[in-house]
């Protein structure tokens, strides 16, 4: 949201106030964004308080009860891991990824996947740890810069793990295990006492949920694994608020990946449609 008074405006980046005719803000740096017209747009929708984390997380929940309704759920698939698990034909047609997806032919299951989840407990895990990262990566990096890590690293983790074989898959592990990556890198990057102690949590959390990816069924760790190391050079990449302030090109490539994840659940409601005799 954009205060006018007296000629003055708050920055989207810093949230101080300053000149409508500044190009850049006195306070940090950042540029006025003008991206052929569509700058104000742009600073609705990540500036100011808005949070991706409640988009998200909602998102998540509204295709998994769809998911749900679509078929008749196996009620208690696996034990209670499996509780409330959406049957396949659902999820593959809300767009479920696999190896069938290696060469790019179903590219739009690498995102829509991230959002769909396989039982209650699955999306309670993710759905709690998108709310308990998901702030912090914000707070350091910007709206922008959070999405598009958390999309970067959920896309790369479903890449290695359709190529490395895995059938079917869903989830935002990968993306999530990215959010870790993030603050990993941060709190390194940044160092003193709060850097290395974000450093050291998020280290032990990513190891202790990678080390338990191997001793519960289903999990998907070579997802785990290149979402983090997606997650971490994504963010090495960007920089962090502090080092790097937001630019106009933190913005369109946000605004890049939203649009990429709409485009890509549109064509999954195409293709579910299109094939639903065999999906259904």
């Amino acid at each position: 949201m954009t205060d006018n008074h007296l000629g003055a405006i708050l920055c989207p980046n810093c949230r101080k106030l300053i000149s409508v005719n500044a190009e850049k803000c006195i306070h940090c740096g950042m540029k006025k964004p003008n991206i052929w017209g569509i700058a104000d747009w742009l600073r609705r929708t990540f500036g100011g308080q808005f949070s991706f984390v409640p988009v998200i997380s909602m998102v998540c929940v509204v295709l998994y009860v769809l998911s749900l309704l679509l078929k008749r759920p196996d009620l208690f698939s696996g034990g209670i891991f499996g509780l409330l698990s959406p049957h396949n034909y659902s999820l593959a047609f809300l767009g479920a990824t696999g190896a069938f997806a290696v060469g790019g032919e179903y590219w739009w299951t690498l995102f829509t996947a991230i959002y769909l989840h396989g039982s209650l407990l699955h999306i309670l895990f993710n759905v709690m740890w998108i709310r308990q990262l998901g702030p912090m990566v914000e707070e350091f990096y910007g709206i922008p810069r959070s999405f598009l890590i958390f999309t970067i690293s959920g896309v790369a983790g479903f890449i290695l793990s359709n190529y490395m074989g895995i059938s079917f898959t869903i989830g935002a592990s990968g993306s999530i295990f990215g959010l870790m990556g993030a603050l990993i890198y941060f709190g390194k990057k940044r160092g003193g006492t709060f850097g290395m102690a974000i450093y050291k949590q998020l280290g032990q959390w990513a190891i202790v949920i990678f080390v338990m990816g191997f001793l519960l069924p289903g999990i998907n760790n070579w997802a785990h694994g290149g979402g983090l190391a997606a997650g971490y050079l994504t963010a090495a990449a960007l920089g962090y608020i502090e080092i790097k302030p937001e630019k106009r090109s933190h913005l369109l490539s946000g605004a890049i990946a939203v649009g990429l994840t709409v485009l890509a659940f549109i064509t999954a409601l195409i293709y579910g449609i299109a094939n639903l005799r065999h999906l259904l």
